[in-house]
């Protein structure tokens, strides 16, 4: 599998710092958790298994099984400057493991009150509301909505991220604020799932260096897409271009969080890797996320994206998608019920009758976890997808499929 310069950084950078370690005097802060799980999940088949279902699961592979299992690192480097990485198991057709972020942060303290920081290597913009624990996991409900379902698949920072920040606390006011921008490389491919599976529900975070696989398109037998691999490697450099992202946090007194961005991969469609198969897609999307305390114990999340995607020397595929979602979540003592309901669409702007990209579909999910102490909790979760796929009639498909899925977990947590 062909490597890629900006994550091969990112590793070897926080590697180097690790190793390091011993001479330091400073502890390092080890945190994570590990999910056994029980599934009864519905086909269409899993697209992990080359099938057009939207699940990580299906009837195949339906019992027990490990979900997610994370191992987060902090390790403080002096005042300033401190080391991060998640480490991640899969276990889907195999047990693989390997690194989701990997990065080093500069946070100097300053005297005027107001903050900033810089971070360099691999990690999740910050734009969701929805994952805010251990290695990008949600406390909320087992499986992600579309939207981070698909920001873990085919979204990373391999760059750097500078952050503005003026907390209200330093300047006697309710409101805080924060500016955001970064460049990066190696996120060329995003979008490809988008076009080629459409939106998924699911918890599944992409390590790096992965290959995520999708259903055998009858398309890619075309002239057109002959150089296309079954597959995505997400985080693939392929055109040598900067991308970037701006964005902008308010927060009143941890009561109200809004969060808006602006992110463009700046890919250019017409360049192609094929050795693995892979082109660079012009990628690029608003995003609109919004979290509200109701009550000391209940709050509200909500989140929307609007964007296009793009691949070809002609724009061949060329899609535009959106999604939003409403979650729900009320704690009483140790337990903790949550509700959410998604909406996604993506719409094909093409006219390549043989490669129809249009997909949309709905989904709502309810959980519940009960936390039996500080390490250990279990919980249950039943959602249901109605989706529309198009491209499922390349495979003698029904376009439409309903899928419900049942979830048990235990989880353990240090």
């Amino acid at each position: 599998m062909p490597t890629n310069p900006q994550k091969t950084l990112a590793l070897w950078l926080v590697l180097v710092v690790v190793c390091a370690l011993p001479k330091l005097s400073l502890a390092a802060q080890f945190k994570g958790l590990v999910q056994l799980r029980y599934t009864d999940s519905e086909n269409p088949d899993s697209w992990l298994y080359r099938g057009s279902g939207l699940y990580r699961y299906s009837e195949q592979h339906n019992g027990l099984t490990l979900g997610s299992s994370v191992l987060s690192l902090r390790q403080e480097l002096g005042s300033a400057f401190s080391a991060h990485a998640v480490v991640q198991a899969h276990r889907d057709e195999n047990i693989e493991l390997g690194f989701t972020e990997a990065y080093v942060r500069y946070k100097p303290l300053l005297p005027s009150g107001y903050e900033w920081q810089l971070q360099v290597g691999g990690f999740y913009p910050a734009l969701s509301l929805e994952n805010p624990d251990i290695g990008w996991t949600s406390p909320y409900l087992y499986t992600n909505s579309a939207i981070n379902s698909w920001v873990g698949e085919e979204l990373r920072t391999f760059g750097a991220e500078l952050t503005l920040g003026r907390p209200g606390r330093r300047f006697n006011s309710p409101h805080s604020l924060e500016l955001v921008g970064a460049v990066y490389k190696a996120n060329d491919p995003a979008g490809s799932l988008l076009a080629w599976r459409g939106f998924a529900i699911h918890d599944r975070q992409s390590l790096f260096n992965e290959r995520i696989p999708f259903a055998d398109n009858p398309a890619f037998d075309t002239p057109q897409l002959r150089w296309q691999a079954n597959d995505v490697l997400p985080f693939s450099e392929v055109d040598g271009r900067f991308g970037y992202y701006l964005g902008g946090h308010w927060d009143y007194y941890k009561r109200s969080q809004l969060r808006l961005y602006y992110y463009d991969n700046n890919g250019d469609p017409a360049s192609l890797n094929e050795q693995s198969g892979q082109y660079a897609w012009d990628t690029r999307f608003w995003s609109l996320s919004w979290l509200f305390k109701l009550t000391d114990n209940t709050r509200l999340i909500t989140q929307a994206i609007q964007g296009s995607t793009a691949m070809g020397d002609t724009r061949g595929v060329n899609n535009d998608y959106r999604a939003w979602f409403l979650l729900l979540s009320h704690s009483l003592g140790a337990h903790r019920i949550s509700a959410r309901y998604d909406d996604f669409e993506v719409i094909d702007n093409d006219h390549w009758a043989f490669d129809p990209n249009n997909s949309h579909g709905e989904s709502l999910a309810v959980a519940w976890r009960y936390r039996l102490d500080k390490h250990w909790q279990v919980g249950a979760e039943v959602s249901r997808v109605d989706s529309y796929v198009e491209n499922r009639q390349l495979w003698w498909e029904a376009e439409n499929a309903s899928q419900t899925q049942w979830q048990v977990n235990f989880q353990y947590r240090f």
